[in-house]
């Protein structure tokens, strides 16, 4: 099957991974922290880098030619689940904001580290776009 490397001009250039990969109708997205154009977590805290890394997802699923409404799968990544879970109802209104409120299957995963030491999130998902492949 073939398949297209998605990497949005609009985000950090990708080192060592892609922001995306599209294989028929199936977006496959990378993990995004927080990271700003210039390769930068940005600054504040979970409620500021949850908005970035999401922004960064939806971003790269733009790209494919989807919508928040594609997205089937995500998995977000938390250096400290319970500070995630005192700004749940901030982060959800983000997401409702930015992908309405059509949910897919998801999960949150506590880690103790991401990539960039000071990254508290990392969002990964799925999308299935109609109209690809």
């Amino acid at each position: 099957m073939n398949h297209k490397v998605i990497n949005p001009a609009a985000l950090a250039q990708p080192s060592g991974f892609a922001h995306g990969v599209l294989a028929g109708n199936t977006v496959y997205l990378g993990g995004q922290t927080a990271m700003d154009s210039n390769g930068d977590i940005v600054p504040g805290g979970i409620v500021e880098q949850f908005r970035q890394c999401f922004s960064n997802v939806l971003t790269t699923l733009a790209e494919a030619g989807g919508m928040p409404s594609d997205l089937v799968n995500v998995t977000i990544y938390l250096t400290d689940v319970e500070d995630y879970q005192k700004n749940g109802r901030e982060i959800g209104r983000i997401w409702r904001e930015m992908a309405g409120t059509d949910y897919p299957a998801m999960a949150g995963v506590g880690v103790t580290r991401l990539w960039q030491a000071e990254a508290l999130i990392e969002i990964q998902a799925v999308a299935v776009v109609s109209g690809q492949g």
